[in-house]
């Protein structure tokens, strides 16, 4: 039997080089195969996301953002929403500037505009939803302690906001939902303030569908004083619709008068896309959509067979958690919900006009959604290093990260140590004086601007001129100087030693390009074999 010669090493994978094991080469096969369509997935992912927001969402913000929180009128005398100081600022904002905005009845030349089913169309181009709805939450009188050295001069006394002082009785006139306290039971959260956490009921009323008897009740109710001492919060709610772009615009002002006196006020205007399937490009993301839920579908079964098979050893790998947050099953439900709620909602609106549509809730809902989508996909996008972990520069990195660990939980107990620390003492020292010092949160996030290099020392230098300097200098001296310059020496030296450690053991490592090598060497030998002359093949038959 003639001696068979050994076969040659394959072109291009070198002879120095070991030839890695069929295991680790049908793992890094897998691998790619896993990879090429979790990157199907991510495109369709991201596809969806991005087909959720545009700059016309930006625009149209922008534009109601100066409309109405930045606009006077001469009526309201130079007064803005941002400038409001007093409950008669407030008055002669809501008559004045509040009221130009939601009702255009003129165009530029002062022509009288045909006003279609007695309906306003701000700039134009923005349909008013229904009407404008006002409501406002009171607190009872006595529900603070007063010193006894002054329950003399003090009579009345009405604490900052809370649901347990909460005035629910009539007042004023008695006669409406105005002067009557209404509970809704809405699917909208509460809304969280600056000095008060807000329930969702009040004394509420609309405007009506006019500018002139929309005046009207606003005077009336001036008049009668249906601001009150007590009055803690007010609302101004409507929404738009922009057919231009298909966006539904919702608007929430919000004014605050504290138990301190004066007025603080905030804005929410969201731009929100909830009629889904009106263009083609609609359509094709409705494609998106339903490949999208197949790979849930998917990763679901894939998840319940890793989870029967390891039990409770699926939960202590970091990639299965990640393999859990980008599975939305909470996405595919809220669309489905938002579908059939903007329908219910837009049906009510088209029977009633003059009701005041409770878009603000979805529009909330809507935000939490591209939040938690922005969340998946940021994972999502993360995901990608498990593919990729093979490669020997990833491997060196979350070597390094695993073996530093305990000595970066370390230096963290050490660093929040001091940096907290400090901030209790900036807190104590400006909280009163300075707004980056005001809470306890915004001292903590100011020192972290300090480490970045963006903070204003002529703030804390007025409000201290003694203790300001020293804080700030021992601050950056300690943090910035010192415990940074520590953090990045652990991981310099970790690496380092990790990449020592590399250097000494013989690269085992198998490279993408080795597979394409490969193949290509495969596809010569074919080639070379189909390509050999049929008489040669017969001569050698007769060889034989």
């Amino acid at each position: 039997q003639p001696h068979r010669p050994l076969p040659l090493p394959c072109a291009g994978l070198g002879v120095g080089r070991p030839r890695p094991s069929y295991r680790k080469e049908l793992e890094l096969r897998t691998t790619l195969r896993e990879l090429l369509v979790y990157i199907v997935f991510l495109t369709d992912l991201c596809i969806l996301t991005f087909g959720m927001v545009s700059t016309d969402m930006y625009y149209l913000n922008k534009v109601m953002s100066h409309l109405f929180l930045e606009t006077s009128s001469s009526e309201a005398g130079g007064i803005t929403f941002r400038s409001l100081g007093s409950t008669a600022d407030f008055w002669k904002f809501a008559e004045g500037p509040l009221l130009d905005g939601l009702y255009w009845d003129k165009w530029y030349n002062n022509m009288t505009l045909t006003i279609q089913k007695n309906s306003s169309h701000i700039y134009y181009e923005n349909l008013l939803l229904g009407v404008a709805q006002i409501r406002q939450l009171k607190v009872r009188n006595g529900t603070c302690s007063i010193y006894p050295y002054f329950q003399t001069f003090l009579k009345e006394c009405y604490c900052e906001y809370r649901y347990r002082a909460e005035d629910r009785s009539a007042f004023g006139l008695k006669n409406g939902s105005e002067w009557k306290y209404v509970s809704v039971s809405s699917l909208s959260p509460w809304y969280w303030g600056y000095v008060g956490l807000y329930s969702n009921g009040g004394f509420i009323f609309t405007l009506p569908k006019s500018k002139q008897k929309s005046m009207e009740k606003l005077v009336f109710l001036r008049q009668n004083s249906w601001l009150t001492r007590g009055t803690r919060v007010v609302f101004i709610d409507f929404s738009m619709y922009n057919a231009n772009v298909n966006l539904f615009c919702i608007i929430r002002l919000v004014v605050e008068f504290p138990a301190t006196g004066g007025v603080l006020t905030s804005s929410h205007i969201y731009s929100v896309k909830l009629l889904r399937y009106v263009t083609y490009y609609d359509y094709f993301l409705a494609s998106c959509e339903i490949t999208f839920c197949l790979f849930v579908i998917t990763f679901i079964i894939q998840a319940a067979i890793k989870i029967a098979k390891l039990k409770t050893e699926y939960f202590r790998s970091v990639w299965n958690w990640l393999d859990i947050l980008v599975i939305s099953i909470l996405a595919i439900a809220f669309n489905i919900y938002r579908t059939v709620e903007v329908s219910l909602l837009m049906e009510e609106l088209l029977s009633n006009s003059s009701v005041y549509p409770d878009f603000y809730f979805l529009a909330s809902w809507q935000v939490h959604y591209n939040n938690m989508i922005a969340v998946s996909v940021f994972f999502a996008w993360i995901k990608i290093f498990k593919y990729i972990r093979f490669n020997k520069t990833m491997t060196q990195l979350s070597s390094t990260l695993s073996r530093c660990a305990k000595d970066i939980i370390g230096f963290a107990i050490m660093f929040f140590i001091i940096f907290f620390a400090y901030a209790q003492l900036g807190y104590l020292v400006f909280g009163s004086q300075v707004d980056e010092f005001s809470t306890f949160q915004n001292c903590i996030f100011t020192q972290f601007r300090i480490i970045l290099g963006d903070f204003n020392f002529a703030t804390i230098e007025e409000a201290n001129s003694i203790l300001g300097p020293i804080y700030f200098i021992t601050f950056v001296f300690c943090v910035f100087f010192v415990l940074l310059n520590m953090f990045l020496a652990i991981i310099n030296d970790t690496y380092s030693e990790v990449k020592a450690d590399f250097a000494l053991i013989p690269s085992q490592e198998f490279v993408i390009s080795d597979l394409i090598r490969q193949a290509l060497v495969k596809l010569k030998l074919k080639k070379s074999e189909t390509d050999i002359n049929p008489e040669e093949k017969s001569l050698g038959s007769e060889k034989r």
